[in-house]
C-alpha cells in the first residue's frame, strides 16, 4: 500500500456547532491551518485577484485589475511595470498554494498538464522572460505572438515546499466565525460558551472539515466580504441528504436540519 505524504495532506478545523441556536460557536485550529489563515496578510491584493478571478470579487477592485489588463503599452507601461500590477513577484508557486501554505490545486481534467506559452521570437532574449497561459497571446516586448509551448513542472510529488510558518505548534487554536485568533485552552472554551450563553451541552455538535486548494480560496474570498465566514464556506450550503452533514471537502453543510 502506498503511503501518504504528510505534506500533500488536507489541512482541517474542528467547527462546534450549536444545533438549538442553529450556529456556529467556534473552531479549533492547528498550527497548519492558522499558518494558512495568517498567510492571506501576506497576499498582495493583485495576486489575491488573480487566483480568485477578477469577476468574482466584490466591490470594485476586480474591475481595476481588468482595466489594467485591457489597457495596452499606449497608456500603461509595458513589461515589468505592467507585471508588477498583474503578477506581483511573490514567494509562491504559479498556482499560489505555496503562498497560502495549502495543498496543491487539483490537476487538469484527465490528468493533462498545465501548458505555458513563450515568446516565438528568436531574436530577442528579453522576450524569454515573460510566460503566459493564453495561447497566441501578444508578447509584452516584440509584440510577436506567445505560442511555443512550455509544459509546467510541479514540485516532486505535488508537494507544497516545508517552511516554519507564522505560530507556534504547541498549542491548539481557536479561531473564530470573523477569523479572530486566539490559542485555545479548556478555561477559554468554556468562557467562550459562557459568551454565546450556551446552556444545553448535548446540543452542541462537533463536525471536521478539510481546507484543501479550493476551499482556501473560498475563505480568501469570503475574507474580503463577510465577517462569518467559517458559516458561509462550511456551513452556508446545504449539503446532501440536509442537516450538518454533507461532504466535508466540498464544504457543503447546513446549520439547518
Amino acid at each position: 500500500m502506498a503511503t501518504t505524504n504528510t505534506t500533500t495532506k488536507m489541512l482541517s478545523m474542528k467547527l462546534l456547532i450549536d444545533r438549538n441556536a442553529k450556529r456556529l460557536l467556534f473552531a479549533e485550529a492547528s498550527k497548519d491551518a492558522v499558518d494558512f489563515l495568517f498567510s492571506l496578510l501576506a497576499l498582495p491584493l493583485a495576486a489575491a485577484v488573480k487566483l480568485l478571478g477578477k469577476d468574482d470579487i466584490a466591490g470594485s477592485v476586480g474591475n481595476l485589475y481588468g482595466s489594467v489588463e485591457s489597457l495596452d503599452c499606449t497608456y500603461v507601461l509595458p513589461g515589468p511595470a505592467k507585471d508588477a500590477l498583474l503578477r506581483p513577484a511573490v514567494p509562491s508557486s504559479p498556482d499560489g498554494a505555496a503562498l497560502l501554505r495549502l495543498p496543491p490545486p487539483p490537476p487538469p481534467p484527465h490528468g493533462r498538464s498545465l501548458v505555458m506559452y513563450r515568446c516565438t521570437s528568436i531574436f530577442n532574449s528579453s522576450c524569454r522572460t515573460y510566460i503566459t497561459d493564453a495561447y497566441g497571446k501578444a508578447c509584452p516586448t516584440c509584440g510577436n505572438q506567445m505560442a511555443a509551448a512550455a509544459q509546467y513542472l510541479p514540485p516532486a510529488g505535488g508537494q507544497v515546499a516545508a517552511a516554519a510558518g507564522f505560530v507556534q505548534g504547541v498549542v491548539t487554536y481557536t479561531v473564530m466565525d470573523d477569523l479572530t485568533v486566539t490559542p485555545m485552552s479548556a478555561i477559554s472554551s468554556f468562557t467562550l460558551l459562557n459568551a454565546f450563553a450556551v446552556t444545553d451541552l448535548a446540543a452542541l455538535q462537533e463536525k471536521t472539515v478539510q481546507l484543501g486548494y479550493n476551499e482556501g480560496l473560498e475563505i480568501l474570498m469570503a475574507s474580503l466580504q463577510s465577517k462569518t465566514v467559517l458559516t458561509d464556506v462550511f456551513l452556508g450550503r446545504k449539503g446532501p441528504g440536509g442537516g450538518c452533514g454533507g461532504d466535508a471537502r466540498s464544504g457543503a453543510y447546513s446549520l439547518f436540519a
